[in-house]
């Protein structure tokens, strides 16, 4: 296949890939713990993990082999980074802010 088209289809796979990943963070880590994080590491980890699969994918079709050492590293590379995903989702969900106003008595006016 000519290395133009393999560009575009790897420029496509990224932001396709990009938008599955906060879809699926959003939903399974819960939009709420998703908006309190900085946006710098949802932007460093999404397009990481997106990244690593258009990478993987290039190194799959790269080789002669479907599984091969670099395909099956940024494999890893993707799971480790899926992780670290999950781990600020729950460091998010462990230090969310809390409502003051439920604690509180209730206020009397007389």
């Amino acid at each position: 296949m000519d290395s133009r088209f393999l560009r575009i289809a790897y420029a496509v796979q990224f932001v396709v890939t990009m938008m599955a990943v906060f879809e699926v963070w959003g939903q399974v880590g819960g939009q709420s713990h998703l908006d309190l994080m900085p946006w710098y590491a949802k932007l460093a980890l999404a397009g990481g993990v997106s990244l690593a699969a258009v990478k993987a994918t290039a190194a799959a079709v790269a080789s002669d082999k479907l599984r091969n050492k670099r395909t099956v590293l940024w494999l890893s590379a993707v799971l480790a980074l899926m992780i670290a995903m999950g781990a600020l989702t729950y460091y998010e969900h462990l230090h969310e802010p809390t409502d003051d106003d439920e604690d509180a008595p209730p206020q009397v006016v007389s």
